[in-house]
């Protein structure tokens, strides 16, 4: 169950920045949405959605990893 919840904690932001990669493609080829009143401004809304979903998704894995205590200076410890 915690791991179809973990899923779906990670799919969500991953369709919201995926939906921020089309606004700024459809923003460099001039496909406009009426919802924004400019081109720029659907670009930058694009670039905001991918990097929320983007630091969601990098910062999940962050704290996944710290809290399992795997880092590099463990596995160059077991390295020696």
């Amino acid at each position: 169950m915690s791991r179809s919840l973990a899923l779906i904690v990670l799919f969500i932001p991953g369709i919201i920045a995926a939906f921020g990669i089309k606004l700024m493609r459809d923003a460099l080829f001039s496909e406009f949405y009426p919802i924004f009143l400019h081109t720029g401004i659907q670009f930058v809304v694009g670039l905001l959605f991918f990097v929320a979903g983007l630091g969601f998704i990098g910062g999940f894995i962050v704290y996944r990893d710290r809290k399992r205590q795997k880092n590099k200076e463990q596995t160059k410890k077991m390295d020696k």
